[in-house]
């Protein structure tokens, strides 16, 4: 009867090391993907991968997507601010 339980309690921690092992990999893959998809998206732009530079990155984007927002809208001077907003956060970044 003790070597049915040691087999059963065996199999149970093979299969959580099976799972584990297998998110390891997940996570390890997603990571070296994000890590390269960043590297390549700061050398193509010039600037440093660093958080700060990212975050500075999404508002100029973020700036001219409200100016194309606002030339939906038909505001020409709202879009030309919004634009000369946002290239002049992009060209403080952009070597």
């Amino acid at each position: 009867m003790d070597d049915v339980f040691a087999f059963i309690g065996n199999a149970f921690g093979e299969f959580i090391r099976f799972i584990v092992d297998g998110l390891i990999g997940f996570f390890t893959g997603i990571d070296d993907a994000a890590r390269s998809f960043m590297q390549g998206l700061s050398e193509s732009l010039g600037i440093a991968p660093t958080l700060i530079s990212l975050v500075v990155l999404v508002i100029g984007l973020w700036l001219l997507w409200k100016g194309v927002a606002a030339l939906m809208r038909r505001a020409i001077v709202a879009t030309l601010i919004w634009w000369l907003l946002g290239v002049t956060v992009l060209s403080w970044l952009i070597n």
